[in-house]
């Protein structure tokens, strides 16, 4: 198993675009001439910018080719490129009016170097925007650890072996971007998704969460085993509500920090 499946991200694409469109709506830039959007993904995310600032310029970036290449598909007319967010932190190829991230920044290591690198990539009176997920040690994901952990898998997945994705709190990111910014804005918000049943909440981390854990085993019978023992673990913690569906909370962090 190699690459992100944009097929397989985007079968939430509405629940993956709020958090994007409720972060850009916060940004309060008055001139925004310039964009980048970093683990742009699909391009989704880049097409929520476009519509807040429709005069701007943008850039989208994104590790993954395949990524990439769906962006470059739907949306010919953008500019995208394939790289490293930290390495595009540390370059000096010109400044942005907004540097915005929608989670992304949860796969990249040492926020505390790479975040006030993206605040200086930022241009004055800019803004960079981030949102990623608030929630490693929510019940989903513990429960992928359980069973990591278990008598069948410790062997195929150890824990060194797992690079799973990580945040840091507020009180973190303000203490490492509050002495450089003219102003900070950190903000939580859970949202309440309603899925079909629990197997839906397992397809959406087979996009996301799940992969880390999944890229490590050798062959596809081994990830469809470890699927579907995630799925009888998680089952029991979602039952189905007497409306329908299953209720999935999901906490995502965001920050907006201004350059003076």
């Amino acid at each position: 198993m190699s690459g992100w499946n944009p097929n397989q991200y985007l079968k939430f694409a509405e629940e993956r675009t709020q958090p994007c469109r409720d972060l850009a709506a916060r940004i309060a830039v008055t001139s925004v001439r310039r964009v980048i959007d970093l683990g742009c993904g699909p391009g989704n995310s880049t097409a929520v910018l476009r519509d807040r600032w429709p005069d701007a310029e943008f850039t989208g970036l994104d590790s993954s080719t395949e990524m990439i290449e769906r962006a470059r598909r739907e949306y010919p007319e953008q500019r995208w490129m394939t790289g490293d967010i930290s390495a595009w932190a540390a370059g000096n190829d010109g400044q942005f009016d907004v540097v915005f991230s929608n989670a992304a920044m949860q796969w990249v290591d040492d926020h505390a170097a790479v975040y006030p690198r993206l605040l200086a990539r930022v241009a004055a009176g800019g803004a960079l925007a981030i949102q990623i997920p608030g929630n490693i040690d929510a019940l989903p994901h513990g429960l992928m650890r359980e069973v990591a952990a278990g008598p069948e898998w410790r062997r195929s997945l150890p824990p060194e072996k797992v690079r799973e994705w990580h945040h840091h709190e507020m009180e973190f990111y303000y203490d490492t971007l509050a002495p450089r910014a003219a102003r900070l804005d950190l903000w939580a918000t859970e949202y309440l998704h309603i899925l079909p049943d629990a197997e839906a909440i397992v397809e959406w981390y087979r996009g996301t969460g799940l992969r880390p854990f999944l890229e490590v085993l050798e062959t596809d019978a081994d990830r469809r085993r470890f699927t579907a023992d995630y799925l009888a673990t998680l089952g029991p913690h979602y039952p189905p509500r007497a409306a329908g569906g299953v209720l999935f909370p999901f906490r995502r962090i965001f920050l907006v920090a201004y350059k003076g």
